[in-house]
């Protein structure tokens, strides 16, 4: 695993009837969702206070090259793993999803360490937009590792502009500047940069391109694990700046899982990104909500519906895309409500 060296995982990939034609699953071994009592990584496996304070140590000390994959899996008996599979299949049957279209779907439970849903999770799909906070995360390696790179005032203006905005030449900006830090190859440099420090985290990802005029991005790649990787390592702060990036990715955009989602309570906060393409419409991003208690819930919530050619009619498409994404959002929230007795 990459942030936790040391620790054994089983990795299972099993068949599953599902939503499209890839129909893959990542699924863990029988007893995944254990009490809460426990500290645990995404894999499921429990760490005690020490283990746990040891392996965020072993992160900050640089850990995060070379050992063993980094795996996060859900039980495909969850009832919301079922949950999710029963509405993407009717969306399909109602042409919201075309038979044609790839979609990947990931959440994951931080307040029981339990992937809750992986479906198509480890398929890479087109990144688009949601390749932006990567490009954010190899620079911020770049400032915690180099005393001649520094995160001034100018870069951080950049990269709000390049999450919160979703600006294409702040983007293409900001890898002309890792790629100057590095070996001048553009874009693959910055790919270079995220496996060197986490190439556990990023195991499906692939930087190979600058945002192209228009914003017709197909060839960069990620998938829905990376992005829930990312996540998990963002909110435990096992990454350099994650609290910035945080602060950033939760400035005010137009997210496709929180806003517009009918259950959705005022108060909730969300750290996330958007992709969007007339290819690609997909979210990522750290849901928080609280308890009647009064105490913090947070889980990821991740979606990616994929097209082979462009749609004819973009507007069109990526809001009725978009629209599915909120659908699947709004049930996984009904269900995080009555796991946690949310507001």
């Amino acid at each position: 695993m990459q942030f936790f060296e040391g620790f054994r995982y089983q990795d299972r990939l099993d068949a599953f009837t599902e939503l499209d034609d890839e129909a893959l699953v990542d699924c863990p071994p029988w007893g995944a969702l254990e009490p809460r009592a426990q500290e645990r990584d995404e894999d499921g496996f429990f760490l005690n206070r020490r283990q746990f304070l040891e392996a965020l140590a072993a992160t900050s000390a640089g850990l995060l090259l070379g050992s063993p994959s980094y795996r996060a899996e859900a039980s495909s008996e969850h009832p919301l793993q079922h949950k999710v599979n029963d509405l993407v299949k009717g969306m399909r049957r109602q042409g919201l999803i075309l038979p044609s279209e790839k979609t990947s779907w990931s959440v994951f439970d931080f307040s029981t360490g339990t992937k809750l849903v992986s479906i198509n999770e480890s398929v890479p799909r087109q990144a688009a937009s949601m390749i932006k906070p990567f490009v954010a995360q190899a620079y911020f390696f770049q400032v915690s590792h180099s005393r001649k790179v520094r995160y001034t005032g100018e870069v951080r203006r950049l990269i709000e502009r390049m999450i919160q905005k979703s600006s294409n030449p702040s983007t293409n900006r900001l890898i002309d500047i890792v790629s100057r830090n590095r070996s001048g190859r553009g874009p693959r440099d910055v790919e270079a940069v995220l496996k060197k420090y986490a190439g556990g985290v990023f195991e499906q990802t692939r930087i190979v391109e600058k945002i192209p005029r228009g914003g017709g991005t197909y060839a960069n790649k990620a998938s829905a694990h990376d992005y829930s990787r990312f996540l998990y390592a963002l909110k435990h702060d096992t990454l350099p700046y994650s609290s910035e990036l945080r602060r950033i990715m939760r400035l005010p955009n137009h997210d496709r899982i929180v806003t517009q989602v009918p259950s959705m309570p005022d108060n909730i906060r969300v750290c996330d990104k958007t992709g969007s393409t007339a290819r690609l419409c997909g979210n990522m991003g750290i849901i928080e909500a609280r308890d009647k208690r009064g105490r913090m819930h947070a889980y990821t919530m991740i979606g990616i519906i994929e097209r082979r050619s462009r749609a004819k009619n973009y507007g069109r498409w990526i809001t009725r895309r978009s629209n599915a994404i909120r659908k699947v959002s709004n049930l996984v929230y009904l269900e995080m409500k009555d796991r946690h007795n949310l507001v």
